[in-house]
């Protein structure tokens, strides 16, 4: 049996002011592609369908259109949400769908949602666990200690009849880590990613009855613990620090119980993502313009602002995304200590300094009494500034 693992589509995802719309129709055609070349049977995927919540005409189309052209190549789709992912939204339909192959499970109902398949070797059981929280899984559970997300998740297997006897897929949208080692993040992660804590962790050891493992969560594709237990990382780069990643999707081959083979399929972006760094006019000679195309993030080394910096680049590269400067002024910059420029300093000095610089000219007492109120109630202020 052959299985393709995709996560973190984030459909409708934009870079700056660009939207990725076709870029991800690109891409998900090539995989369209590869699942007929290959004979794929199914195709797992592990949250962070859409990139937002409440996601646009377009991603819902895009998606839409993804998974009918599996159902017409007869090529089974199990689903599960992501934190980007609205509950409501993603399970839309799910019933109905189930005729055709698609099987979704997008919120935690207090049993691991369970499909099977079958092919020459027996049964496959295909679990499906949407992104988690403990307090969701505590609900379910109230005798149970579940204090951390490591806690929840075993709480959930092990209220789950799993026979060791047979191949056992899960699907799960978290933050997995093996033992002694973090996953390398890709950058584009949510910020309660980069911020992970202790609680939010989750040991891959628990997944033990496992013979695959399809996470969703990290950008970057990678094994967490052993092979089997694998990130595949999002189709296309979403952020600076990806630059240099190749993309790829995870192609699991079953054999017999106990034989797994992972094959990296590399993926080819319609417009790739570079960082440009130089001086301007070095950049943007005509023996030095290539790709047009691609989104660029440039970092200029002039030691002067260049004027309309972005309408000139985008002449040349009409899809670039940023322009930062890397210079003596910057690196001064980030050698100052900001602890001890606001060291003693309160919420309003410090606000009064900034809007001084911005208007060249004292704040009053009116706006000084505005601000005072907001801040209190934001909570970066008390009662005493």
């Amino acid at each position: 049996m052959r299985l393709i693992h995709l996560g973190d589509l984030h459909i409708g995802k934009t870079l700056g002011e660009f939207s990725l719309i076709e870029d991800q129709k690109f891409i998900l055609d090539q995989i369209l592609e590869a699942a007929s070349e290959r004979a794929v049977d199914a195709v797992l995927i592990a949250g962070d369908v859409y990139d937002k919540p409440i996601p646009s005409e377009g991603a819902v189309s895009l998606f839409d259109y993804f998974i009918s052209s599996l159902a017409d190549r007869r090529i089974k789709t199990f689903v599960i949400s992501g934190n980007h992912d609205s509950d409501e939204r993603l399970n839309f339909g799910s019933s109905l769908f189930e005729a055709n192959g698609l099987y979704i499970s997008s919120r935690y109902q207090g049993t691991l949602y369970r499909q099977v398949l079958e092919d020459e070797h027996g049964k496959v059981n295909v679990y499906l666990l949407p992104f988690v929280k403990a307090s969701q899984v505590r609900h379910f559970f109230p005798e149970e200690e579940i204090g951390s997300y490591d806690q929840a998740v075993r709480v959930v297997l092990e209220h789950t009849d799993i026979d060791p006897g047979e191949r056992n897929l899960l699907v799960a949208h978290q933050f997995v880590t093996g033992k002694g080692e973090e996953p390398l993040l890709g950058g584009s992660e949510s910020a309660a990613v980069l911020n992970v804590g202790l609680v939010e962790k989750i040991s891959a050891d628990c997944f033990q009855a496992f013979d695959y493992v399809a996470l969703g969560h990290i950008h970057s594709p990678q094994r967490v613990g052993r092979d089997e237990i694998r990130y595949c990382g999002s189709p296309l780069k979403y952020s600076l620090s990806e630059v240099k990643n190749d993309k790829s999707f995870p192609l699991v081959t079953l054999g017999e119980k106990g034989e797994v083979s992972v094959e990296l399929v590399a993926l080819k972006p319609l417009r790739d993502m570079r960082h440009l760094k130089g001086k301007l006019e070095q950049l943007l000679r005509k023996e030095n313009v290539t790709a047009p195309d691609d989104f660029i993030y440039a970092t200029l080394t002039d030691e002067d602002t260049v004027s309309d910096a972005m309408g000139i680049f985008q002449q040349y590269y009409p899809n670039t995304v940023k322009i930062d400067y890397d210079n003596a002024h910057t690196r001064e910059m980030g050698q100052v200590d900001f602890s001890q420029v606001t060291k003693d300093k309160t919420f309003f000095e410090l606000f009064s300094e900034f809007y001084h610089s911005i208007y060249g000219c004292e704040i009053s007492e009116e706006e000084i009494s505005l601000m005072n109120e907001i801040a209190r109630e934001a909570g970066v202020a008390d009662e005493t500034d």
